[in-house]
């Protein structure tokens, strides 16, 4: 019984020896292993920065939309308003508005008749066109790098379960080499193979969230843009009407 109890003192005295913190882990940990927390640690970084970034552009372009439609129903001259904003439009309604007003001052300087039908058709074409590829442009600018919250969001899981994998079979070569299957022996490697995963989770899972709040936001404010669209597509066919 007294050598039972020895021999138990002594193998928590030898687990007790290994520096369990996680910075001795990470440093401890095999190259392979290193590396994977090394890349999801990066991968998680920037995965917050992205966030704060687009949470930061949302809010001022929905800030800045409100602006704008105020004015834009304000009953003013939308001549005056373009005047005032097209060289320093400064988000997407605007350039789509910029973009739909351009082409309508186009077709007035160089006098287009739109004395028929076909003629006023075109023009409402063109303007629908403008606004279609400056819409889809600003939207292609929203959504950029939220594909990568998605690629970390998918992959980062298997990623840290990669370097746990690893780590866990360095363990197993640990008790082959050793001939040793204590605590002491198992428990250090397994540590660090498992943080491995850790890290992965802490990486993936805000990803995974914000991109699901981010990309409703984007949609959300997409469809705002298409509403401002057409909208301002019938305010234009019915100038275009007028001017027969």
């Amino acid at each position: 019984m007294e050598q039972e109890v020895v021999s138990q003192a002594a193998l928590a005295g030898s687990v007790g020896a290994h520096d369990m913190s996680i910075i001795s882990l990470v440093m401890n940990a095999d190259i392979i292993v290193k590396s994977v927390m090394l890349m999801l640690a990066l991968a998680s970084i920037w995965s917050w920065a992205i966030i704060f970034d687009k949470f930061r552009l949302m809010g001022r372009l929905k800030r800045r939309a409100d602006d704008f439609e105020n004015r834009f129903w304000s009953g003013g001259s939308l001549e005056e308003l373009y005047d005032a904003i097209s060289e320093r439009a400064d988000h997407p309604m605007a350039h789509v508005f910029s973009a739909a007003m351009g082409e309508w001052r186009r077709a007035k300087v160089k006098g287009t008749a739109l004395a028929d039908p076909l003629s006023r058709a075109n023009l409402r074409q063109r303007i629908e066109q403008v606004m279609d590829i400056a819409l889809n442009r600003e939207m292609a600018m929203l959504e950029r790098n939220l594909g990568f919250l998605a690629t970390v969001g998918s992959t980062a899981p298997f990623v840290g379960l990669f370097g746990t994998v690893w780590g866990i079979m360095n363990s197993f070569t640990s008790i082959a080499v050793t001939k040793n299957t204590t605590l002491a022996v198992v428990a250090p490697g397994i540590a660090e193979a498992l943080f491995a995963t850790a890290i992965g989770l802490v990486a993936a899972i805000p990803a995974v969230i914000f991109y699901n709040k981010l990309s409703s936001d984007i949609g959300r404010y997409g469809a705002r843009l298409d509403n401002f669209t057409g909208e301002f597509s019938a305010l234009i066919a019915r100038q275009i009407e007028d001017r027969r």
